[in-house]
């Protein structure tokens, strides 16, 4: 990000005490401006035509139009914003819906001021946020989706030793297990796993899973969730 460009955010949401706890958030940001807010879909829409922001944030469950169909327009509209879900714990199905819309990421309602922060830094910097709490059950249900943001994969990417790590970070293994199943230290582990998630244009662990499953790298049937 230049060093004077700051993130310009809409934020849309119907509650007014949330919108006003997370006005108050973005507002104390030096590197994020808050450009406007919304209290439904359509005046959303009308919003990020006027203002042209680059990250929205956007609660799923709205009056008039929802933020998935929003989300969906918006995308479809061609302007070139980021949206991240708001959700609460128990919409997976949502999440999932508001992913295929063209989402760029998701994050749940009391989620705290630093991962609120760092899902925008993310999205604006042109990868996927998958909120800290996703659960096993919503890796599932992604996972099933039509949600693919990763089809162009070139399937030599990897090498063998990058698959097995990959795999065994999939079943849930820690640095120091993978290094002692493969015979190599846990800095050695953590350094392919940085070149990893470089090469499949990811920032997280759960980024990651999803990846390897969209691609045949790692298959739910053989143990995960």
């Amino acid at each position: 990000m230049e060093a004077d460009r700051k993130i310009k955010v809409i934020i849309a949401d119907d509650h007014g005490i949330y919108l006003e706890g997370l006005r108050t958030l973005l507002k104390r940001e030096a590197e994020i401006e808050l450009v406007g807010e919304a209290s439904n879909g359509r005046e959303l829409i009308d919003k990020t035509r006027q203002l042209e922001p680059d990250v929205i944030l956007t609660d799923l469950i709205m009056p008039e139009m929802d933020g998935i169909q929003a989300i969906k327009e918006i995308v479809e509209s061609g302007l070139p914003v980021k949206c991240i879900a708001i959700s609460t714990y128990d919409t997976d199905l949502l999440i999932v819906e508001a992913l295929e819309a063209g989402a760029k990421g998701y994050i749940v309602k009391n989620a705290d001021k630093g991962e609120i922060i760092e899902a925008i830094k993310t999205v604006y910097e042109g990868y996927y946020y998958y909120c800290k709490t996703t659960t096993s059950k919503l890796v599932r249900k992604i996972s099933r989706s039509k949600f693919n943001p990763y089809k162009k994969i070139n399937r030599d990417l990897f090498s063998e030793q990058e698959k097995e790590i990959i795999v065994l970070i999939c079943q849930e293994k820690i640095s120091d297990e993978i290094g002692s199943i493969l015979s190599m230290s846990p800095r050695t582990v953590e350094r392919i796993r940085s070149k990893i998630l470089e090469k499949a244009n990811v920032k997280t662990t759960i980024g990651l899973v999803i990846y390897a499953i969209k691609n045949g790298i790692y298959f739910i049937e053989s143990g995960f969730l």
